[in-house]
């Protein structure tokens, strides 16, 4: 059989579409029931499990937080066992401990004060793995469960749904070019930067680090890490910087945005095209108002649709230049194409699906579609997805391992530098497109 067919239902990156699709399929349907969160919380730690109405408690979530686990857990289980990458008597009980950690993440995050100052899931899902992984070690049976480019992978799929291109075209030619004429320059920048001013030796290391500060964070460094096939390591440390900084900036931007009497409008695009987080990028534009919140979200979406190409173009690069000897021939097509991230079509796929199919289908109502199907479904998988996979990065890292990357500094460098060079860069484009040239666009 070949391989072309026989991937299909071997390989962790199809897998990923197959059940990023199963769900949306089951979505779409209105067979999925409303997916479980845990929940916020002040001074009641048990409050995060409890279902409150009207000041009242109503039930509890942990009933239904253990059907979440069935399921997750039999929808995955299904890959692992095509896949062959490890026993199922060894996956189950490893991630039913991840899951349970990843609830424990999501308690820490939802602490009012927390979720306040914007320390993520993600932050604390990360911590928490690497606290177990530097103290008593993770043990076999948990790394089992610890799939981490699996869980991610299928969190990507989902994020396609909420790359809608009519929300995307709201802000038309300015957010386009914030978005898509910044970010490609960026990335360019901070990779030459790194591989041929500092010269640093890990390749991999710089393009990831390039990938989540102009692009999207996190979601854009595990894309761009499959891309290049690089080592756990290098995205722990790239992920732990990017999540770092991110918390700072959504703190510290508005506050100075503020200070210095900046045009909302102007502070909110500035912010989209530098912030590394959806999430934090949305908190940090509601601190100026409705407009800087949404002109700042819209313009962290148009960057998250490069996602996939930049993947793409990682993908190609790497084959025929990074990794190709002087002396051999250039690699075909299909060696680009057996190397290329196979989730991002799912990505792609997601976005299309719900752009030209989804929003028409309900009379090009974005917000009833979102009420509908993004938030409750789609986009709370797409976190739980994520919290799990942060939890198996952490598990699967060590300090030296990390220390052993530095390489003197110089990743901290190519971060401090990049950043501040897509700070200068963003400000410049989202005045020249919302000042200069449109200034009647919101």
């Amino acid at each position: 059989m070949s391989k072309g067919i026989s991937e299909l239902w071997k390989e962790e990156d199809w897998w990923a579409v197959w059940i990023g699709f199963i769900i949306i399929g089951f979505t779409l349907l209105n067979i999925v029931p409303k997916i479980p969160k845990v929940g916020k919380w002040t001074d009641n730690p048990l409050a995060a499990f409890q279902i409150i109405k009207d000041g009242q408690v109503i039930g509890g979530n942990l009933l239904p937080l253990l059907g979440l686990l069935a399921g997750l857990l039999i929808l995955t289980a299904i890959g692992i066992a095509a896949m062959k990458t490890v026993k199922i008597s060894h996956y189950i009980p490893g991630f039913i401990v991840i899951f349970i950690l990843a609830c424990v993440a999501y308690w820490f995050a939802n602490q009012v004060n927390v979720k306040y100052w914007g320390l993520s899931y993600a932050m604390w899902a990360l911590l928490l793995g690497l606290l177990i992984s530097n103290t008593v070690g993770s043990p076999k049976w948990l790394l089992a469960g610890a799939r981490t480019e699996y869980f991610i992978k299928t969190g990507l799929v989902l994020l396609g749904c909420e790359i809608l291109f009519k929300k995307i075209l709201s802000l038309g030619v300015p957010g386009l070019m914030v978005a898509w004429i910044v970010t490609p320059t960026v990335v360019i920048f901070m990779y030459r930067y790194g591989t041929k001013f500092i010269k640093m030796k890990n390749k991999e290391l710089a393009i990831i680090i390039a990938a989540a500060t102009s692009v999207c964070g996190v979601s854009a460094a595990i894309a761009t890490a499959a891309a290049c096939r690089a080592k756990k390591e290098d995205l722990t440390l790239a992920v732990g910087m990017t999540l770092i900084f991110t918390v700072l900036m959504m703190i510290f931007m508005p506050i100075g945005i503020k200070m210095i009497g900046m045009n909302h409008i102007l502070g909110g695009a500035w912010m989209g095209g530098t912030i590394d987080s959806t999430g934090a990028v949305v908190a940090a534009g509601s601190m100026l108002g409705a407009d800087a919140e949404q002109v700042a979200a819209v313009v962290k979406m148009i960057q998250n649709v490069l996602i996939g190409l930049l993947a793409f173009v990682v993908a190609i690069y790497w084959v025929c230049f990074v990794e190709s000897k002087p002396d051999a021939p250039r690699p075909n097509a299909m060696e680009i194409w057996y190397r290329f991230p196979k989730f991002v079509i799912g990505f792609v796929a997601a976005s299309l699906i719900f752009s030209f199919a989804v929003v028409p289908a309900m009379h090009g109502d974005f917000n009833l579609v979102e009420a509908n199907y993004i938030n409750p479904v789609t986009k709370t998988l797409r976190g739980w997805f994520f919290c799990l996979a942060f939890i198996a990065i952490g598990l699967e890292s060590n300090f030296k391992d990390l220390a052993s990357r530095m390489e003197g500094g110089k990743p901290m460098n190519l971060y401090v530098v990049g950043q501040s060079f897509n700070l200068i860069l963003t400000l410049l484009m989202a005045w020249i497109a919302f000042m200069l040239l449109f200034p009647n666009s919101i």
